[in-house]
Formats: C-alpha cells, sequence, structure tokens
C-alpha cells in the first residue's frame, strides 16, 4: 500500500496542503480544532514527514543538540533523560555531544560540533564550574540554554533551586529538634555541591546554630561510607544532611556498622530522591527534584528562543519527601 502524502492528510481533514503544513511545523496562528482535525487525520492515515524536504522548505532541521560530559551520576544523566522526552514530546529529535575533557577547548569544539552538523540551538548541560565557565563565553549564532545551577548572565538558564533545596532539608532536621546537624558535601569542582552547601550553612545561620566543617565526598556511597566511618568516632551531632543520596546510603551502613541507630540515634536527610531511596533501610528521607520539569522547562525555553524572544532563566523548587530516616533528636 503506497504511504499516505501530505495531500492525502489535507483531502481527509478538509483543509489545504498549507494548512496541514503549517500545523506540521507548529505554525502558531492556527484555530485549535483545525490543528486537532490535522493531526487526528495524520494519526488515521500514518502519515509520516519527510524530514529532508521540511528541512528545505523551512530551512530548520528539528534538532536541538546537546552538549554533555556524559557524566553517570544521578543528576546529570537524568537531566539528559527529561530533556530528551520534553524534545521527543516537542517533535524535535536530538543530537548528542559528548565531551570527554572538562576544559575549555573541548566543551566549545563539541558545540561547533553540533552547529556543523545543523541543529535549530544548542543545550548545554554544565554540571562543573569548568564547564559552565565554558559555555558563558560562547558565541554562537543559534539559541542557547543552559541546565545548571550556576549563574550566565544574557544566557537562558534552567536549574533546580540547590539552594533552597538544602535549607529544606536542613531545616526539616531544625523543626525535629536537632541542633548539631553535619554536613556531607560533594566535590567542589560541581555547581550542585557548592549551591547545596551554601543552603545548607544558610538554614544553619538563620537558626542561630553552629556551622562545623562539612565533610567532603564524591557523591559515591564508598565516599559516604568512609565519612560515616569518620562521624561514628565523634557523636557530637544528631543530624546530617547528605549531599546526595549514594553518600547517604554508605554514611547509613557505616554508622550501622559502628552500632549508631539512624533514626534512633542519628537523623539523617539525602538529596535527589534516586528510585531506591525508598528502600534504604531506613526509608530515606531526601529532597526530590523534578527532571522531567527541567526537561520541559529547557525545551520551553529553546522554542521561545527559536521564535526569538528574549533569553530568561527558570528555577524549578524542589520538594521534601519525608520518610523514615529522621526522628526527633533526644538531645
Amino acid at each position: 500500500m503506497k504511504p499516505a502524502n501530505l495531500h492525502d492528510v489535507a483531502r481527509r481533514a478538509g483543509v489545504s496542503h498549507q494548512t496541514v503544513s503549517r500545523v506540521i511545523n507548529g505554525h502558531p496562528s492556527l484555530r485549535p480544532d483545525t490543528r486537532d482535525r490535522v493531526l487526528a487525520a495524520i494519526a488515521e492515515l500514518g502519515y509520516r514527514p519527510n524530514a529532508t524536504a521540511r528541512a528545505l522548505a523551512t530551512r530548520t532541521s528539528r534538532t536541538v543538540g546537546v552538549v554533555s560530559s556524559g557524566d553517570p551520576n544521578y543528576g546529570p544523566s537524568s537531566t539528559m533523560s527529561g530533556f530528551t522526552s520534553a524534545c521527543r514530546d516537542a517533535g524535535y529529535a536530538v543530537q548528542v555531544a559528548t565531551v570527554p575533557a572538562v576544559d575549555r577547548a573541548s566543551w566549545h569544539a563539541g558545540v561547533s560540533d553540533l552547529v556543523d552538523r545543523g541543529v535549530d540551538g544548542v543545550v548545554v548541560v554544565a554540571a562543573r564550574v569548568a564547564e559552565l565557565a565554558a559555555a558563558r563565553d560562547l558565541t554562537i549564532n543559534q539559541p542557547l540554554v543552559l541546565v545548571t545551577s550556576g549563574s550566565a548572565p544574557k544566557i537562558s538558564t534552567v536549574s533546580v533551586d540547590q539552594v533552597a533545596g538544602a535549607a529544606l532539608a536542613t531545616q526539616h532536621l531544625i523543626d525535629h529538634g536537632h541542633r548539631s546537624i553535619r554536613y556531607l558535601a560533594g566535590p567542589d569542582d560541581f555547581n550542585d555541591a557548592g549551591a547545596r552547601l551554601d543552603g545548607w550553612q544558610a538554614a544553619m545561620a538563620r537558626a542561630g546554630l553552629a556551622v562545623r566543617p562539612p565533610l567532603v565526598g564524591d557523591w559515591s556511597a564508598r565516599a559516604g561510607y568512609e565519612l560515616g566511618v569518620a562521624l561514628a568516632d565523634d557523636l557530637s551531632f544528631t543530624g546530617v544532611v547528605s549531599g546526595n543520596d549514594q553518600m547517604a546510603l554508605g554514611l547509613i551502613h557505616a554508622l550501622s556498622d559502628a552500632g549508631i541507630s539512624v533514626p534512633g540515634d542519628v537523623s539523617v536527610v539525602g538529596f535527589d530522591d534516586i528510585p531506591e531511596a525508598e528502600h534504604f533501610l531506613p526509608p530515606l528521607t531526601t529532597i526530590r527534584q523534578d527532571f522531567a520539569e527541567v526537561g520541559r522547562q529547557t525545551m520551553g525555553l529553546m522554542l521561545d528562543l527559536l521564535a526569538e524572544h528574549q533569553p530568561r532563566s527558570v528555577s524549578i523548587p524542589p520538594q521534601l519527601i519525608s520518610r523514615r530516616s529522621v526522628a526527633r533528636s533526644r538531645v
């Protein structure tokens, strides 16, 4: 059977072929009932637009490029997943450039590679401080959106409010009567790590509580375990905020090995709400980041820029997920 073409769709929907073309290309000045009729005809006939012809006609590829380090950590990888889904929902394909090194030259080369492939716009997932610095001085003609917890004047950015998230975690412990709260920080070359540390410090300062030096790990459960062993030697605290859930897992393991109960002796709050967090022993109280919303907002900013709107920034609020790793302080 011969595949349906644009004219077949137009006949089925009772519109002109130009109207079908406008629907396919996301033209804004169409009546909703007309758009719905055309989309229904496309679905009924199984019509698949010719991407090459459409690109020649519109001078767009309906493709967005994404530059990333390929970091396997939960935050960066979930950001990529959320954005890819949002692109697909908006009818765009994704081209990915994975940059193995953190230096400026490598990141600029990754962006140039995507531009050479003819993408309509570029998204940079800047998890590290050096990646954000490289992105800030990019000069390209295509629209640019950054996904980062840092700032980038005159560039559209999307972030989850990491400072607010860590403050929320800390305040939850304070509200349960904890006054001596330690902090497990991520590596200082990550933007999120610095922002979360700031949030913990700010919440402690607002409550008039002493801020002791953070213990720094590398995001891994192994690091959390090693830091937990060190903390177990000096139980002058009743609560811990962990910079991510994996380090919280290692911390709880180390405290358990030392005969210290969570949450009986020490309460713990993590960050990220990884899928396994509700199955920790005890189930982990943590801060959830909505990565699907990060993806939607990133694609929304990209579409705004493609429509020649001005750059803007979006900050997505995090959510506290209360489980059983926090109890009232007994001190």
